[in-house]
């Protein structure tokens, strides 16, 4: 599969992750890491080393192969700034994926969010060929609810224990994008 970076707002590059990616994700994640907790599911401290970044990008540079995942980084001078990722991805009469992000905190509030989902919508539709995407906010996380409202997903209802966040099973409201109601491929 062939994925172009695209340019986002704020000088940043949205492109596929990279195996040379490691030292930076790292460095993203460790500048973040207090900005990221009350969203993000607990960590092992091997995921805060270069070497377990290393390992997770392999991992899911793997399911990119498969065509089970499409993993993107945020990229500005060479430094990430967040990532997005389609996970799940199912083909068949499904066609479905579901979809996370995060920005760093000295990044908020410059559209970046917003166009990553957008294009990772696009991208969704025009070149894996899905039907539509699906993605979770905890139930205070409003500022991610509006970038998502503002990229076309509706509120499909709300899942009590929904995943482990932060040290406790946290609720989540969900959401889906329909992309197009063309019948799967034969």
């Amino acid at each position: 599969m062939i994925i172009p970076p695209e340019m986002l707002p704020d000088g940043v590059v949205l492109r596929l992750l990279s195996p040379d990616d490691a030292e930076a994700l790292h460095a993203a994640y460790v500048a973040n890491w207090k900005f990221l907790a009350p969203w993000e599911p607990h960590r092992p401290d091997s995921f805060f080393t270069v070497e377990g970044q290393a390992e997770r990008i392999a991992e899911r540079l793997a399911e990119f192969a498969e065509r089970r995942v499409v993993p993107w980084v945020f990229e500005s001078d060479g430094s990430i700034v967040g990532t997005i990722t389609l996970t799940g991805l199912v083909l068949g009469p499904f066609r479905s994926a579901s979809m996370g992000y995060w920005v760093a905190a000295d990044r908020q509030r410059r559209g970046l969010a917003g166009a990553a989902v957008a294009s990772a919508c696009r991208t969704a539709r025009d070149i894996v060929g899905l039907h539509r995407v699906e993605a979770s906010t905890l139930l205070d996380n409003t500022a991610s609810q509006r970038v998502l409202a503002r990229n076309g997903f509706e509120p499909i209802g709300m899942a009590p224990r929904y995943l482990h966040i932060n040290g406790e099973w946290r609720d989540h409201r969900l959401f889906q994008r329909i992309l197009h109601d063309a019948p799967p491929p034969a």
